[in-house]
């Protein structure tokens, strides 16, 4: 891949990783304009680095914020772990179980590839943009109608039912491409009746403790493939994209955050649904072109 294309990725995924926007759908899309193949190893390894990028711009823009609440005492960095393992771990027990059934249902006797190329259809993209847009504009118009000083907004954590519920809906997002993580999580919080800030922050927080398990499954998948493997030429001209593609992608990532933490703590979550939902239409149309 150039490097031009490795920035225009970097940058769309940067930005649409941390804004509830889904990124793998924008993602994709781009992928596709650009006419590259996200499945080779070379790009592969370009989108670790992207989300790796990603990841530290979350842990840089919330660290201040992090340390004077999880991490004020003993105490609440128990709390916060026990919530962050409690959380995730009802992820996976929803996410995990939904993939093995939607495989069952739809894969028939495909293999492993085929089924991940069928999460990248975009006739299944469109519906999942179009469901996180209806509840980020739900949960936001809900959040925009309390009073100002009752938007739960200077509240430092979230309590164990919005920690539970947030898990869960984390658990829905992680089959379908194009239903943001983000957004469904802080969505729920929000409908739960969290504070921004909290919610916000506990979001992250979950996406820094899984991220780390979604790169080892693309560098294990990355490692599997003999031919990337057995050429160190191909990686040394694979490595300049992918280490500019995580600058870059970090550098988008920072933007992103103050973004959505401004849109947030003004009340202007749900436009954020309807960007989704207007999504969602031109993926459709452009499954109905035959894309």
């Amino acid at each position: 891949m150039s490097l031009i294309k490795a920035v225009v990725l970097a940058i769309i995924q940067g930005l649409t990783e941390l804004l509830p926007v889904s990124s793998s759908a924008h993602v994709i899309i781009t992928a596709k304009l650009l006419q590259e193949d996200m499945s080779t190893p070379a790009n592969a390894l370009l989108l670790v680095m992207l989300h790796t990028g990603t990841m530290v711009a979350v842990i840089v823009y919330f660290w201040r914020q992090w340390m004077d609440t999880f991490f004020s005492s003993w105490v609440a960095f128990l709390r916060f772990a026990r919530m962050i393992f409690v959380a995730c771990l009802l992820s996976g027990l929803v996410g995990y179980p939904l993939i093995l059934l939607i495989v069952h249902i739809l894969g028939g006797r495909a293999n492993h590839a085929e089924i991940e190329d069928l999460f990248n259809k975009l006739n299944w993209i469109a519906p999942a943009l179009a469901a996180a847009g209806i509840l980020i504009l739900y949960a936001g118009l809900h959040e925009a109608r309390k009073p100002a000083n009752n938007s739960n907004g200077d509240t430092k954590s979230v309590n164990w039912l919005q920690a539970v519920v947030m898990g869960i809906v984390q658990g829905f997002a992680i089959p379908f491409r194009g239903f943001s993580r983000s957004g469904s999580t802080i969505s729920a919080g929000l409908l739960a009746e969290g504070g921004r800030t909290a919610v916000e922050s506990f979001s992250f927080a979950m996406a820094v403790a899984i991220t780390p398990l979604a790169i080892a499954r693309e560098v294990y998948r990355l490692v599997r493939t003999e031919h990337l493997a057995a050429s160190h030429i191909q990686i040394a001209a694979v490595l300049a994209p992918s280490l500019l593609g995580l600058a870059c992608a970090f550098l988008a990532g920072l933007i992103a955050l103050k973004w959505l933490s401004r849109w947030l703590q003004q009340g202007h979550w749900y436009w954020f649904g309807i960007y989704c939902l207007f999504a969602a239409v031109i993926v459709e149309l452009l499954h109905l072109r035959r894309w």
